[in-house]
């Protein structure tokens, strides 16, 4: 069975996806104005970015990531000779460093959702 881990191109992918959107609020309010000469330019289409389809999309490699470090321990513990020790300790620690990450990113999502609400309107 073939998982797909984590990768550096991945990574850079996700996040120049989330710059896009982050960016994407003040391209649209320039895009909106009024022009030098004074007409206002019609909106231009732009991609949008779902941030529950980045956020499950991320997730489930975390998860991809978690599955195959079991697996490949699983393997080496029945004897599998295709499988090295080193190979399971570098699949445990991307699983385990892509957790870690994700539960950072979690915290710090809990921690900008309390400041909003404790925010007086």
């Amino acid at each position: 069975m073939k998982t797909s881990a984590i990768d550096s191109g991945r990574i850079e992918s996700m996040l120049a996806q989330l710059k896009a959107a982050a960016q994407k609020p003040s391209t649209e309010a320039s895009v909106q104005g009024v022009t030098g000469s004074g007409i206002a330019q019609k909106p231009q289409a732009t991609n949008r970015v779902d941030f529950a389809e980045v956020l499950k999309s991320s997730i489930n490699q975390v998860n991809q990531a978690q599955v195959k470090a079991e697996d490949l321990g699983k393997s080496f513990a029945m004897g599998d000779d295709s499988v090295s020790l080193s190979d399971v300790m570098i699949a445990g620690q991307k699983a385990n460093i892509s957790l870690q990450a994700t539960i950072q990113v979690r915290n710090r999502l809990v921690s900008a959702y309390q400041d909003i609400m404790n925010m007086q309107v």
